[in-house]
């Protein structure tokens, strides 16, 4: 396996953002009868247009990592800081919002590379807990989370098209060296 590098997503990656989201997200999500291909459609042209993307990127709490072999994007996740759910206990909070790799790279490290990026950037800002909501439904993103210290702490409603999701709230304490506000 070639070297996994990581980096910080920049407003010229718009396009290549987009169409990363929407391929990991349907390969993620399309072949489970849960999923309407109507509510697909709808969450992913509202969630990974170029324009909602460029927003994204150019909001200050919202930090995209992608991860890249060679010149192939192969993965990202997004984080936002200071996002706040009522169930989630911590001071200064960040929340994992998205992670996803290409299938032919599930089990190759990136989930867990992109990870490892993810805390060291929360860990720079100062954020003192870390948290995500996951579908009730995808037992594999749970697994890899509990692996990195997550435990379920509630539920909210995840909205995908016409269809309203239960997510499991999960959340980590980090060790908050630094004293900077997320």
């Amino acid at each position: 396996m070639e070297e996994i590098k990581i980096r910080r997503a920049k407003s010229p990656d718009a396009e290549m953002l987009s169409e990363l989201s929407r391929k990991t997200f349907w390969d993620a999500f399309h072949q489970n009868p849960k999923n309407a291909p109507e509510d697909m459609a709808d969450y992913m042209q509202t969630a990974f247009n170029i324009e909602q993307i460029k927003k994204e990127l150019s909001d200050e709490k919202a930090i995209f990592l992608i991860a890249e072999i060679e010149t192939e994007a192969v993965g990202y996740a997004k984080i936002i800081l200071d996002s706040r759910e009522p169930k989630i206990t911590g001071e200064k909070l960040v929340e994992l919002a998205r992670l996803y790799s290409k299938q032919k790279f599930l089990g190759k490290g990136i989930g867990a590379k992109l990870m490892e990026e993810c805390f060291e950037e929360a860990e720079r800002r100062g954020c003192d807990c870390m948290w995500l909501g996951v579908w009730e439904y995808n037992p594999r993103a749970q697994a890899f989370y509990k692996k990195y210290g997550f435990y379920e702490v509630g539920k909210h409603i995840f909205q995908l098209g016409s269809d309203a999701q239960t997510d499991i709230l999960m959340q980590k304490k980090l060790i908050n060296t630094r004293a900077r506000i997320c």
